[in-house]
């Protein structure tokens, strides 16, 4: 979080950008998915119901899981330097990115940070945890087709071109 935050100061100036009324929603998406998985009084009643049987080995999948897709959205988020935004944004000069993590899928942050939370849902091994991965995936979903429509706008074939080749999330 230290890294987006510090490294949020060294991007292009947006060319366009949502509404705030939608990046304000998108907002308490992700915090109600973070509250769920992270927040202890989502614990009671069926949303702290258990799925597994809980043991160590559960708890270090999981954390290996999160460990592993945190890290792919670092690495995405390094990769696509002054081109990210926490919003759906185009920038001034902006490019398409198709190397790095970016050859493997079209949102590699967002699939990183949906594999952290599955891993962390594991880890934590109660409903409310996978509430919160659902919630994500939803929010992630409608993101980035307003993302991908921006982007077929401003790079048309060439954008077409990648979608057919590069799989959006997995």
């Amino acid at each position: 979080m230290a890294y987006w935050a510090i490294s949020s100061f060294r991007v292009r100036q947006a060319k366009r950008a949502a509404p705030p009324a939608e990046r304000l929603r998108y907002i308490v998406e992700v915090l109600v998915a973070v509250a769920l998985i992270s927040w202890g009084p989502f614990h009671w009643g069926w949303l702290g119901t258990r799925i597994l049987r809980p043991s160590p080995a559960l708890f270090y999948v999981g954390a290996a899981v999160a460990t592993a897709g945190l890290g792919f959205s670092v690495w995405a988020r390094v990769h696509l330097g002054e081109y990210w935004s926490g919003n759906v944004t185009l920038k001034e000069g902006h490019r398409l990115i198709r190397s790095g993590p970016y050859a493997l899928v079209r949102h590699p942050i967002y699939t990183g940070i949906l594999i952290g939370m599955l891993g962390s849902a594991v880890a934590l091994d109660e409903v409310r945890g996978y509430l919160g991965v659902a919630v994500l995936a939803f929010h992630f979903i409608r993101k980035l087709r307003n993302e991908e429509a921006w982007l077929t706008e401003e790079f048309g074939e060439e954008y077409l071109q990648y979608k057919r080749e590069v799989r959006a999330l997995f």
